[in-house]
Parts: C-alpha cells; sequence; structure tokens
C-alpha cells in the first residue's frame, strides 16, 4: 500500500484544516503533531454558496475560504495537510490539485464523496467507508496517552485532596440518536446520586459546547453540595478537563460523543455510560463496540479494572499514515 517513498524529514510542514469546531481541530492537530514537527493551523471561513455544497466543487472553488486560504494555492504548499470536516475536506482537495503531487493530503472523518480526491482518507471504523487508501480508527483520534494523563496529574496536582474515589461526569449535548432531555437528565441525576450514596468521593462535572444551558443549570443545581469541582464554562476559570480525565477513579461520559467516549477510554480508568434505551446511529454503534470489547458498561453494571486496556489508536494510525506514504524513520516526531 506504500505510495512513492519520502525520505524523513525533520523540517517537514504540516497545514492542518478545519472549520474551527474543537471535535474536528482537536484531531486534525493531534494527528499531524505525530507526522511533522512544525504544524501550522488554518480555521477556514467558508463562504456561500460552497460552504452549502462542500465538500463537492461549484465554480469558483477557489473563493470558498476567502483571500488568505486562495494565497495557500499558491506554491510554496505544505508537505502535508491534515483536515477534518466536510468544510477542510473541499479545502484540502483543492490544495492537493493545487500542489500536483508536491504534498500529501490526509482527510479525517468520512468525505462523502470519493475517497481518491485525497492521498488517505481516515474514518471511524463504525463508519461505512472503505476502500484502498482509508485507515480505519476506533473512535476519534485524541492526545491521550500516559505522557499527556501524568502531565495533566501534575498540572492539576490539587485534585489529589479531593475525597477518592473521584468520579468524572462528562457531558455532552442533544442529538438526533439521543434526546439529552430532562427526562434523560433526571434519570442519569438520580443514578449518580445512588452512586455517590454507596461508594462516598466525590465528583468532577463538565460540559461540552454542545451543552444547553438548561443542562448546565441543572447539573449546578442537582450536585450542589457535593464535594468536588464542576466547569461549565469561562465564568467557572480555566478548563480543568484534562486534570478531571487524569485524576478520575472512574469516568461517566453522555453516549453521544464518539470524540467524548473515545478520550474517556483512552485513560485507564473504568468508564462508564447512561442509556435507558439503545443509542442509534452511528455513536450508537462505537458504544455497543465498546461495550463488547469490555471498555465501556453501563452505569450500575460491574467492572474489573485489571483487565482495562486502554484505547489508544492515534499512534497505530499515524505509523499506517507513515508505512503508506513511505516516510522511513520518523517515529521520533512527537
Amino acid at each position: 500500500m506504500t505510495v512513492g517513498a519520502i525520505p524523513a524529514s525533520p523540517t517537514r510542514r504540516a497545514l492542518v484544516l478545519s472549520d474551527g469546531a474543537a471535535g474536528n481541530e482537536n484531531q486534525a492537530l493531534t494527528l499531524a503533531s505525530l507526522l511533522a514537527p512544525a504544524v501550522e493551523a488554518l480555521r477556514l471561513e467558508s463562504r456561500a454558496p460552497w460552504r452549502w455544497s462542500a465538500p463537492r466543487r461549484l465554480p469558483g472553488a477557489a473563493r470558498a475560504f476567502g483571500p488568505a486560504f486562495a494565497a495557500r494555492l499558491r506554491a510554496p504548499w505544505p508537505e502535508l495537510v491534515v483536515g477534518c470536516g466536510r468544510q477542510a475536506a473541499l479545502a484540502a482537495r483543492l490544495l492537493r490539485e493545487a500542489g500536483k503531487g508536491t504534498c500529501r493530503v490526509v482527510q479525517i472523518l468520512d468525505p462523502r464523496i470519493d475517497p481518491s480526491h485525497f492521498d488517505l482518507v481516515v474514518v471511524p471504523e463504525h463508519d461505512r467507508l472503505r476502500g484502498e487508501n482509508v485507515i480505519t480508527a476506533r473512535g476519534g483520534l485524541n492526545a491521550v496517552d500516559d505522557a499527556w494523563l501524568a502531565r495533566a496529574r501534575e498540572r492539576y496536582a490539587a485534585f489529589a485532596d479531593l475525597p477518592a474515589p473521584r468520579l468524572a461526569l462528562l457531558i455532552g449535548g442533544p442529538t438526533r440518536a439521543l434526546a439529552l432531555d430532562e427526562a434523560y437528565w433526571g434519570g442519569l441525576a438520580d443514578a449518580v446520586r445512588a452512586q455517590l450514596a454507596r461508594t462516598g468521593g466525590s465528583l468532577l462535572v463538565t460540559s461540552s459546547r454542545r451543552t444547553p444551558d438548561w443542562l448546565r443549570a441543572a447539573a449546578r443545581r442537582d450536585f450542589a453540595g457535593i464535594p468536588g469541582r464542576q466547569w461549565h464554562g469561562a465564568e467557572d476559570g480555566e478548563n480543568p478537563y484534562a486534570g478531571f480525565l487524569a485524576w478520575a477513579d472512574a469516568i461517566l461520559a453522555t453516549p453521544d460523543s464518539v470524540n467524548l467516549l473515545s478520550e474517556a477510554a483512552a485513560t485507564r480508568a473504568p468508564v462508564f455510560t447512561f442509556a435507558p434505551r439503545p443509542v442509534g446511529g452511528k455513536v450508537g454503534r462505537f458504544v455497543e463496540s465498546l461495550r463488547e470489547s469490555g471498555r465501556v458498561r453501563m452505569l450500575g453494571e460491574s467492572f474489573d479494572p485489571a483487565e482495562i486496556v486502554p484505547l489508544r489508536e492515534t499512534a497505530r494510525v499515524a505509523a499506517a499514515i507513515r508505512e503508506h506514504f513511505g516516510w522511513e524513520g520518523d517515529e521520533r516526531i512527537g
């Protein structure tokens, strides 16, 4: 599967493309950092009508992202382009065509067009896309590994003073597959309080950009007085998410986000979720794969910590990309 080999380059430059959404940008940045020592991120500001059709091309697509991106379509081009999301897929294919083989293009997530428009496409295995230039990964890509967790434990050392066991609650947001409405929240909050009544300890609560305001307020209200820490936005100071993952003795994640579940599963803590009804769609298939492998249990089920194997796909995917491109000796990058 190896294409024309290119020697290892200690100066290889990578350009990361995304729409600025944290989940997309973080995946692309994390992967690019393992493939090139110099990484630049460009947040695309897509314009109509191209925004509506991306990644399919309309006439004048070179103007789709404004003059800053249009300038990138002229030499010198980066040796590597890593994009994530539909808007990035259009920008990445434009750069590949402009560069005429001088840069390699890796697209993360199914672009919903023929993967031959890219050198490689990286998709979660619960997606249906397959092909000669398609690499599958279990879940989303992230930077969580033992070194990352050790740095987070050091930075947030004060969390060691919280009563153990420490339960981290990661709250996402409503999706078509999971309502995450007041009824769901009521059941989850009751289950968390019952769990803490049995085990004692403390609670570390964080919400995401997709969490509605009413749900943030409900978390503050329903877990008031419980030892621990809550973070729901800038008003709560610096985001301690990394510290929550690093210090958690167990993690409970709502089953609405592949990235959220992937980051939790990359730790060495037991990971639970809460789903009174089956979750549909791609996230549901991912949840079921994690349950079948034993990495995730439903809240209240038993867990044997000795059997935990962290889910860490990013390094494996990077190695597959290096092999595909013939970038021998690059293992030192990252």
